[in-house]
């Protein structure tokens, strides 16, 4: 099978569909953190390249709810209907197989509901980053592994957060002296268990 993994610069996801087998590229506007199948740029130029199979994580930046307190703004300068936008761009691509990801946010109001909510835990990870899923023509992901959902860590500011973030980058990335940006890379990273189970199940098709 022909696969795009669209907009992601980790591999994980890509290379979980190469080591079963399948023609697999990803793309996003970064270089890929993992040597391999990888075109740097925007999507949409090699969009219709003849994919079976796309599986999309574009930004939700501006659109996520756990950012809402900025949502005014981002509407009144356009940051929110080009992330609308792409998103809806992404989704009615002309591939016969897609799965859109992004996490809880105004989308299933704008667009529609998502077809499934996915969590780490329910694929081996001991994590909660509660996860939609669009669907196209593939199955819900079937959980593979139950375990515990994790804990949550309490800022010195109150804010609550998932130990699994907190012990990656610490409070505001300081652990490990990440930037902004580099915060946002890390979080945004698909789980290996998850990304298996794509691959597995979808890989199937």
């Amino acid at each position: 099978m022909k696969v795009l993994i669209a907009c992601e610069f980790s591999g994980i996801v890509r290379d979980a569909f190469i080591k079963r087998g399948h023609e697999v590229m990803s793309c996003d506007l970064e270089p890929t953190d993992i040597l391999g199948s990888h075109y740097q740029g925007d999507m949409f130029d090699i969009i219709n390249d003849g994919w079976d199979m796309m599986i999309a994580f574009p930004p939700c930046t501006h659109l996520a709810v756990s950012g809402a307190k900025h949502f005014a703004q981002k509407r009144a300068d356009g940051r929110q209907q080009q992330g609308i936008d792409f998103f809806l761009k992404v989704v009615n691509a002309n591939i016969l197989r897609i799965a859109v990801e992004n996490p809880v946010g105004i989308m299933s109001s704008i667009y529609r509901k998502p077809d499934q909510i996915i969590q780490p835990w329910q694929f081996g990870h001991e994590a909660q980053k509660t996860t939609c899923l669009w669907l196209k023509n593939l199955p819900l992901l079937q959980h593979t592994k139950i375990v515990d959902k994790g804990n949550f860590y309490v800022t010195k500011s109150g804010k609550r957060m998932p130990s699994w973030s907190h012990d990656t980058v610490g409070e505001n990335g300081k652990k490990l002296g990440y930037n902004t940006a580099e915060i946002k890379k890390v979080r945004n990273k698909t789980f290996q268990g998850i990304a298996d189970a794509m691959a597995d199940q979808w890989g199937k098709i």
